[in-house]
C-alpha cells in the first residue's frame, strides 16, 4: 500500500528526487519488488519450464526465479553488456545447490543483444517477462517490438509492465519517472495498445497492476500497470525451427545447476540420505544398549540375532513414521548393525527418488556395504566416533 507523509522528496523504485515541501509516496514493499513478486506468483501458478526476462538489467528477477523448481531454462536478454558481465556471477550455483540438488536440470543464460532482434534461441518459451521495458522505446522501436515478441517468439504467456501516467498526478513533478523514458501511458492508452496487440497476434489479455494508490486517490489506479497475455492457440513446434534460425545474440554468461537428473548428484544424495537414516536408527539402538534393554529374539542363547527395545517416550507418529513401522525392523548380529532396504525405502524422500528397493540397491552398489543377500545395509554397531 502507498503511504503519505510530509517530506521533501519523492520516492519511486527507490530513487529519491528533491522536491521541497511536497508529499512522499512510499511503497512497502518497494515497487520493483512488487513487480518481481507478481512475476514470481505467475510462475508458481502456471509452472512454466522455460522463462525469459527481456531487458533483464541487473538480473534481480532472474535471481528470484532461479529458485522456482518448475523452471528448467532461464534466459536474460539486455542491451547493456557491462551490466550482464558484472551481475552474471549472481546466478552461479552455491554450495547449497551442490549439497541439495534440484529435482530438475536448470540452465541459465545471459545474452547481450537487443530485444528488437530475432534470435531462434528465444523460441518455444512458456513465459516472457518485459518488466518496465517498453517505455524506453521510441516510436520506431515500439513498432518493431510486437513483431519480435508476439509474432516471432510467440511464447505461451507474456507479462508486460509499464508506468501508469494516471498515477503521476500524485507526484509533485510532471516529468517522466526516468530520464530515459520515451513515453508514459495512461491506463486507457496502454489497454488500447495491448488489446490491439492481442487481437493482431491471437492472444488474450488481462489487466492488473501493483503499487496501490493512497486512500482517497483510488481513481488513478496502480502506480505500475500490467498486462498478462496468453496465447490462444498453441504455437508450432519450436524445436524444429530452433535449428534453422539465426543466432544474433552474444552469450555473456551461462551456467548449469546440479540436479537429481544427473546420476552423480542423484547417487550422492541417495547415499547421504541412506547413511543418515541408518545412523539415526543405530543411535537408537545404542541408547537401548546403554540402558540394558536388549532382549534375545528367541529363548535360544546361541542365537546371535538381537532386536532392540527402548522404553524411551514414544513420539507422535506421522503417516510416514507409521508406514516405516510396518517395515522390517533393524537388527544386530554380533557387532554389526543391519537396516533392511525395505525400511530405508520407506523414507519419503528416498522413495520419491528411487521408487523401489531394486533401484535403491542399484544406487548403493559399490558405495554402501550390504549383507550377503543384498537385502540390508550393514554397518559397525560401534565405531570410534561413538565414544
Amino acid at each position: 500500500m502507498a503511504e503519505n507523509n510530509i517530506e521533501c522528496n519523492i520516492v519511486v523504485d527507490g530513487n529519491v528526487e528533491e522536491v521541497p515541501n511536497k508529499k512522499i509516496i512510499k511503497f512497502n514493499p518497494p515497487l520493483y519488488k512488487q513487480r518481481y513478486q507478481f512475476v514470481k506468483n505467475l510462475v508458481e501458478q502456471h509452472q512454466p519450464k522455460k522463462v525469459a526476462d527481456l531487458g533483464c538489467g541487473d538480473v534481480c528477477l532472474l535471481v528470484i526465479l532461479k529458485y522456482q523448481k518448475c523452471i528448467e531454462e532461464l534466459v536474460g536478454v539486455d542491451i547493456n553488456e557491462g551490466r550482464l558481465k558484472w551481475n552474471g556471477s549472481r546466478l552461479s550455483p552455491c554450495m547449497g545447490d551442490h549439497l541439495d540438488p534440484r529435482e530438475l536440470d536448470l540452465v541459465i543464460t545471459l545474452y547481450h543483444g537487443s530485444v528488437l532482434e530475432k534470435d531462434c534461441r528465444l523460441l518455444g518459451f512458456d513465459l516472457v517477462a518485459c518488466i518496465e521495458l517498453i517505455e524506453h522505446f521510441d516510436s520506431e522501436d515500439l513498432a518493431k517490438f510486437p513483431e519480435v515478441v508476439f509474432g516471432y517468439m510467440s511464447p505461451a504467456m507474456i507479462v508486460i509492465s509499464t508506468p501508469n501516467s494516471d498515477f503521476n498526478s500524485l507526484f509533485p513533478s510532471t516529468v517522466f519517472r526516468d530520464s530515459d523514458h520515451k513515453f508514459e501511458w495512461s491506463r486507457m492508452q496502454f489497454q488500447t495498445w495491448a488489446l490491439d496487440m492481442a487481437n493482431r497476434y491471437s492472444y488474450s489479455v488481462e489487466f492488473t497492476g501493483v503499487g496501490e494508490p493512497p486512500a482517497g486517490a483510488e481513481d488513478v489506479g496502480c502506480c505500475t500497470q500490467i498486462g498478462v497475455f496468453r496465447k490462444k492457440a498453441k504455437a508450432t513446434e519450436s524445436a524444429v525451427l530452433e535449428h534453422h534460425g539465426e543466432h544474433v545474440y552474444e552469450v555473456i554468461y551461462t551456467t548449469s545447476y546440479p540436479s537429481l537428473q544427473q546420476m552423480n548428484y542423484c547417487r550422492r544424495v541417495v547415499t547421504y540420505l541412506v547413511y543418515r537414516e541408518v545412523h539415526r536408527m543405530k543411535r537408537r539402538c545404542q541408547v537401548s544398549l546403554r540402558q540394558h534393554e536388549l532382549e534375545p529374539e528367541s529363548a535360544d542363547p546361541g542365537n546371535p540375532t538381537r532386536k532392540f527395545i527402548s522404553d524411551l517416550p514414544v513420539p507422535v507418529l506421522t503417516e510416514a513414521d507409521k508406514a516405516m513401522e510396518m517395515t522390517p525392523q533393524p537388527f544386530c548380529i554380533g557387532d554389526k548393525f543391519y537396516v533392511p532396504l525395505e525400511r530405508i525405502i520407506a523414507c519419503p524422500r528416498l522413495r520419491h527418488i528411487c521408487g523401489n528397493v531394486e533401484k535403491l540397491r542399484e544406487f548403493l552398489a559399490d558405495v554402501v556395504e550390504l549383507n550377503c543377500d543384498g537385502s540390508a545395509v550393514k554397518v559397525d554397531l560401534h565405531d570410534c566416533g561413538d565414544y
